[in-house]
């Protein structure tokens, strides 16, 4: 349960009476200092201490080399072109039919394009349009724990209060009992991150299926951000909405920026029901209204792309991934390996340490590499029980991995 008195992890503890909604979006993503003013992220903090000490950055999980060239050069063509103003509030044509023919395509989901889909400003602004036009004070909103730290700020922006169900090591999994006792009659929506981040799990079709099965007892609507469909290794990804009684109850969101790496370039979008789709579009036309047009043609061009693209995205993540996973095991760390997403997670007891936290802020002077404490993530009580874990992303150069592993490899001998 989220609570406004408290909610820190390793800051002084805050009792607002009267927050406002910029101040509940900040106690949502431990943002918020003792004095009631906004700190700054662990991805900010790391990334300051990476570039003063000049280490290699695993914090935060962006990409370093660019995705296909075809669709750069479709965007290039774009702006010469002259798709330079602003695009239709839902979303260029173009790249909706393209969407709805992706979700056809891997998925056999046929969203209408006219009617059930919206391309938003990334996955976070659909996150957000989200929450804001479903729930109000009152409600509940329920995720797994850790959880992608905009999803705490939503939901305390939205005014609902945050619950969650843990999700426990080494496999990530969530308890069954504990997950159908943290719905209620206030349930309003479930919001679902899979594959997960921060974790790297990949849930199968069961647990899926449970949290269908409880979100139509309880009568929630489930959001599920999907936005690393296409990175999972040896496992497959199952759209929550394909399951059985999920469609009429499920928003479908995901975007460009990790499937493509042009995190930067901010497309994302959206499908459902007309009725809940309807209702978020009322909400992100104030928002962003509309964004990147040159760029959401040439993510239509993306989306196109042969099936040997998706695929050899994901290889050569696997790859990646082994390659720093042998560092940090190397140093001594316990190592959970994902199934999906670029993001490995481990265990620092082993080497007698219990507090992430400290480590993470002492890792690029030690090493010279950068990463983020899982607790960060999480409500105290998650980050309690998360302490001693570390979150890598392994979305970089092979040079550069190598090179991270080599360094991470000494840590042993270095504390």
């Amino acid at each position: 349960m989220h609570h406004l008195a408290g909610k820190s992890t390793d800051r002084k503890h805050v009792t607002l009476t009267t927050p406002s909604p910029w101040q509940r979006a900040a106690l949502g993503a431990n943002l918020l200092a003792a004095d009631g003013s906004l700190g700054v992220t662990i991805f900010e903090e790391m990334t300051t201490l990476a570039v003063k000490t000049g280490a290699i950055n695993l914090g935060q999980g962006f990409p370093d080399e660019d995705g296909p060239a075809e669709i750069k050069a479709a965007a290039q063509a774009a702006i010469a072109a002259g798709a330079n103003q602003y695009a239709p509030g839902k979303g260029t044509v173009e790249l909706r039919e393209a969407i709805a023919a992706h979700q056809d395509r891997f998925y056999g989901l046929r969203p209408d394009p006219q009617t059930e889909i919206i391309v938003t400003t990334g996955a976070t602004e659909g996150i957000a349009a989200t929450l804001l036009a479903l729930v109000e004070p009152g409600d509940e909103v329920l995720t797994f724990e850790p959880f992608y730290d905009s999803y705490g700020a939503m939901i305390g922006l939205s005014g609902a209060t945050h619950t969650t169900v843990p999700l426990l090591a080494p496999d990530f999994m969530p308890d069954a009992a504990l997950m159908e006792e943290a719905f209620t009659e206030r349930t309003k929506v479930v919001l679902i991150n899979n594959p997960h981040n921060p974790t790297g799990a990949v849930f199968p079709r069961e647990v899926l299926q449970r949290v269908v099965e409880l979100s139509a007892r309880h009568n929630a609507v489930i959001v599920t951000d999907e936005v690393y469909e296409h990175l999972t290794f040896g496992v497959q990804h199952i759209p929550v909405a394909t399951l059985p009684g999920a469609a009429e109850r499920t928003i479908t969101i995901s975007s460009a920026g990790k499937t493509f790496s042009f995190t930067g370039w901010k497309i994302g979008w959206l499908s459902g029901p007309e009725h809940l789709v309807a209702a978020i579009r009322t909400v992100k036309q104030f928002l962003s209204y509309s964004s990147g047009t040159p760029f959401q043609g040439a993510i239509a061009v993306g989306l196109g792309l042969p099936d040997d693209f998706y695929t050899g995205i994901a290889k050569s993540l696997e790859s990646k991934r082994d390659i720093l996973s042998e560092g940090l095991r190397a140093a001594g760390l316990d190592v959970f390996t994902p199934r999906g997403t670029y993001f490995v997670n481990v265990d620092t007891s082993p080497l007698g340490i219990s507090d992430a936290v400290d480590l993470a802020r002492r890792l690029p002077a030690l090493v010279g590499v950068a990463a983020i404490p899982v607790p960060v993530f999480c409500h105290p009580e998650g980050a309690e029980r998360t302490r001693s874990l570390l979150r890598f992303a392994f979305c970089k150069k092979t040079a550069v991995l190598e090179e991270a592993a080599a360094r991470l490899a000494t840590l042993r001998d270095r504390l």
